[in-house]
């Protein structure tokens, strides 16, 4: 486990070792697994849950809830990308190995749409996904709104991009053996 100065874990919150958090937040109740890092200025909410080699980069948001008591909680699941100044709120659910890009917000609200499918769903990323941040045109045409859209499913090239990571943990890991 690696926490940096400026790093904030309150009580009762769990990291997993091999954890890496740089001058970030992380609230009552969150879970952030093993080998994730959690970048500089990110925030994980309470009760939030982060997956296994995940890595949210600058100043993203994963939303938490403590009340009401049956409310869900924001999960990441294992091997994610949360790109820069992102953030993925109100119990919405990003599936395994998923590449969110810089700048999307997630809501329960927020449509999700696959190009690839046509398909439209709502708090749930499908796993290995790459999202962006789009518009779609409202019902009657006038205007659009915000959305996230699915462009693709992760290839390699989508893993070199953001590979780096693990490439880092690796060379870690051998220094601390």
């Amino acid at each position: 486990l690696r926490i940096c100065p400026g790093a904030v874990v309150r009580r009762g919150a769990f990291i997993e070792p091999t954890a890496v958090l740089m001058p970030s937040f992380v609230n009552i109740g969150a879970h952030v697994g093993a080998g994730t890092m959690v970048d500089t200025w990110a925030t994980v909410g309470s009760c939030a849950q982060v997956g296994k080699n995940v890595h949210i980069a600058g100043g993203a948001g994963i939303g938490g809830v403590l009340e009401p008591v049956q409310a869900n909680p924001t999960i990441i699941e294992d091997n994610c990308f949360i790109g820069a100044r992102s953030e993925v709120v109100e119990g919405c659910i990003i599936g395994e190995g998923s590449v969110i890009s810089m700048g999307v917000f997630i809501g329960k609200s927020t449509r999700i749409y696959d190009r690839t499918t046509g398909e439209t769903t709502y708090g749930y990323v499908p796993p290995h996904s790459v999202v962006v941040a789009g518009n779609l045109p409202s019902k009657d045409g006038k205007y659009s709104l915000y959305a996230a859209i699915i462009v693709k499913h992760v290839d390699e090239k989508t893993l070199s991009k953001v590979g780096i990571n693990s490439l880092l943990r690796e060379v870690q890991s051998e220094i601390h053996g």
